[in-house]
């Protein structure tokens, strides 16, 4: 087995971390600050243009100390390092798992069965460039002999989330090109994103691995019908690419070989983006752009592998999570970014995080005792204060938060800005102070409301507080600085599959409901009775095809 595994529960550590739970769990985050003056500096870490502050959450150094105790006993190091030089740590599937490896350096040796895969990366990333430049630049033309002037992305799941998250989080630095993304199987949507397209200057990108995706292949398929009822059948070589490992299946659509960019089974789909599936990225922002993400992406890797896990973002921010998850049972974590480009990031996140670590079973096989995975969502402020911050603060559930934040803006509008981050900070502040009750009937005294008014107000005005919140403060919203960002979470994900001994990089629990579909859509374009379904489903099915 490629990656040690332990049952993280008969650890000495967790039972430490049991005991110490235990005294630690009502401590309120006001103390701990109170008895601690270098709290703040202590549990905070300054890297590049990074700030990240773990101080508002519900440990102290002992804790800390204990969660450290507990990677060294799983093995983390040793895991790491599996990690980045392409063990097959994705067993059930016999596969390395080397997104990292796509932001390597040139120089670099990273070997799969024997070769090294870094030549080949840097091969398909020269074709990505001379792609991009060439259609941006207008070099490369539309059958009609007109300049592009949409691209519009095809894909589902990790083949739309990551280059559809990036182009709308870098919107800043997009060039002339419309970018669209279609992905729902949803013939509607499908529909609104091409009845104000012009097949005559639009690029269609094919993104699909295996090119057997039905969502994929639906929606690719559609299109050309849509295109060839203005183009003849010739133009489709000139205004469709395709990133795929299926070539075979991918020149029977009509594609160029010479349009056919290639993927590797040790890229998995969530974390793809950096290949080829980031074609869209390259074409929207420019290469110079995408290539920018990628060396940020790398430098974090760079801080993951060598740092001392004690000044080491993804793993502090791993152990965090497994804290709250494993000790104080919370079920979810919010995601808050302090900037609507990146709108799309607790999305993108929800698929990395739960497609990954939403497992069952350990790496043995055997059923968890013990909870894994954690439910991702969130989304900008300040729009969620005014949405689902009033359950954080005063719901009955613990949902420790990220609050992701820039201190420059990209347009230069400090009085807006300021605006924004001044709710940055304060919620965080709220969250881990509350409003206490001697603190609320000075304020209805203030307000000159009646004794009796003020007895019945009071307990619906007192926030507890203690709310655990972790900081990230960054300069600026640059594709470097989003690469990191991006790398930070995938590194975390990895971090929290190995403690809690599962896999984290199959996903087979998107394929039985997939499976089924295909039957049920044989059925419902039949005519079947429906009588090999249960009850419930049998009624749905004759209800839906009497209607439709």
């Amino acid at each position: 087995m490629a990656l040690k595994a332990t049952n993280p529960t008969t650890t000495k550590s967790w039972s430490k971390l049991s005991d110490h739970f235990n005294t630690i769990k009502d401590k309120h985050l006001k103390d701990l600050f109170k008895h601690d003056a270098l709290r703040a500096d202590e549990l905070s870490v300054s890297w590049q243009d990074f700030y990240v502050d773990f101080s508002k959450n519900r440990m102290t150094t002992e804790t800390l100390n204990l969660l450290l105790e507990l990677a060294d006993e799983v093995d983390l190091k040793g895991s790491i390092s599996k990690y980045f030089r392409g063990d097959v740590i994705n067993e059930t599937e016999n596969r390395a798992v080397l997104h990292t490896a796509l932001r390597a350096t040139k120089d670099a040796t990273v070997t799969v069965d024997g070769k090294n895969i870094i030549p080949e990366v840097y091969k398909v990333k020269e074709s990505i460039k001379a792609f991009s430049n060439a259609i941006i630049s207008g070099e490369k033309k539309t059958y009609s002999d007109n300049q592009f002037t949409d691209v519009v992305n095809i894909g589902i799941g990790g083949s739309d989330l990551g280059p559809a998250m990036v182009v709308d989080a870098l919107q800043f630095y997009k060039n002339h090109l419309n970018t669209h993304f279609v992905s729902n199987v949803d013939g509607d949507h499908f529909n609104e994103v091409v009845k104000n397209l012009n097949p005559k200057t639009t690029l269609f990108v094919v993104v699909s691995k295996t090119f057997t995706t039905q969502e994929t292949l639906s929606n690719a398929n559609s299109i050309r019908e849509w295109f060839l009822k203005s183009m003849p059948k010739e133009a489709v070589g000139k205004h469709f690419v395709a990133v795929s490992t299926n070539i075979a299946k991918v020149e029977e659509f009509g594609i160029e070989k010479s349009n056919i960019f290639p993927m590797w089974n040790w890229v998995g789909g969530r974390f793809s983006l950096w290949s080829a599936v980031g074609l869209t990225i390259s074409l929207a922002l420019g290469y110079n752009y995408f290539e920018d993400m990628l060396e940020g992406a790398h430098e974090m890797d760079l801080h993951f592998k060598d740092t001392n896990f004690k000044n080491n973002i993804p793993v502090l921010s791993a152990l965090l999570s497994v804290w709250y998850n494993n000790f104080f049972k919370a079920e979810s974590q919010a995601v808050i970014s302090y900037s609507q480009y990146l709108n799309q990031f607790a999305t993108y996140l929800q698929q990395g995080i739960m497609e990954s670590n939403g497992k069952s079973v350990d790496r043995e096989g055997h059923t968890l005792d013990y909870q894994s995975g954690t439910i991702i969502w969130g989304e900008p402020g300040t729009n969620s204060q005014h949405a689902f911050f009033q359950l954080i603060h005063q719901g009955t559930k613990l949902i420790p938060a990220d609050f992701i934040g820039f201190s420059k803006s990209l347009h230069g509008n400090k009085e807006h800005h300021d605006k924004l981050m001044s709710n940055f900070f304060a919620q965080t502040e709220a969250l881990m102070n509350g409003k206490n009750k001697d603190v609320v009937i000075s304020e209805l005294e203030q307000q000159g409301l009646s004794k009796s008014k003020m007895k019945k107000l009071i307990s619906f005005k007192v926030f507890e507080g203690n709310k655990p919140t972790t900081t990230f403060l960054i300069d600026q919203l640059t594709p470097r600085s989003l690469g990191k960002l991006i790398a930070m979470y995938e590194h975390k994900i990895f971090i929290e599959g190995v403690i809690w001994n599962i896999f984290s990089y199959d996903q087979f629990g998107v394929e039985l409901g997939k499976q089924l579909a295909k039957t049920i859509l044989q059925e419902i374009q039949g005519d079947s009775t429906f009588i090999n379904h249960d009850k419930s489903t049998q009624n749905l099915l004759k209800h839906y095809k009497k209607l439709s």
